[in-house]
């Protein structure tokens, strides 16, 4: 079963484990990731882009060490209370993550608490604890979305080749 098998993701010395949402649960907060998500796509645009580039790979399938400066600048730009909200909906409110941490010795449920001492003084370790649950649970819908309004990459090489017009002095 889908929601029962966790795509497992290391960051740091943490093992994470995560669990797909329900289809309901995904759902109901696509709507909260598309306001969100609007200034972090147009922030990474580029880099997926140039990873992307052949049309048998998920357009979330690009390198998160790559994206985590990227969204860290994207995510400063937004309301803290909506980034919190969001933080907390995708990592902690539908109990989908464990966590494995070296002092462990088994996974434990990621909860409110684990998380502020997971990531305490290194807040972009849970930007890629996000990203890795947003690819787990939406990556076939955006693949699905760029498909139906055309490849950003068609758009982004227009924009490259555009030619340059300098100014008239």
């Amino acid at each position: 079963m889908k929601r029962l098998t966790p795509v497992v993701k290391e960051i740091g010395d943490n093992k994470f484990y995560i669990r797909p949402f329900s289809a309901f649960t995904a759902a109901n907060m696509t709507g909260d990731l598309a306001n969100v998500a609007t200034p972090i796509l147009a922030a990474i645009a580029p880099l997926v882009v140039k990873a992307v580039g052949s049309e048998d790979k998920k357009v979330l399938d690009t390198d998160v060490a790559e994206m985590a400066p990227s969204m860290q600048g994207a995510f400063s730009g937004l309301s803290g209370d909506k980034l919190e909200r969001l933080s907390m909906k995708l990592l902690i409110e539908h109990q989908n993550i464990s966590v494995e941490t070296p002092e462990s010795e088994k996974a434990k449920l990621l909860t409110k608490d684990l998380a502020d001492e997971l990531f305490c003084g290194e807040v972009e370790d849970m930007f890629v604890l996000m990203w890795y649950v947003i690819q787990v649970n939406f990556s076939g819908f955006f693949k699905k979305l760029a498909a139906r309004f055309g490849l950003v990459g068609d758009l982004f090489q227009k924009a490259q080749t555009t030619p340059n017009t300098a100014p008239l002095t």
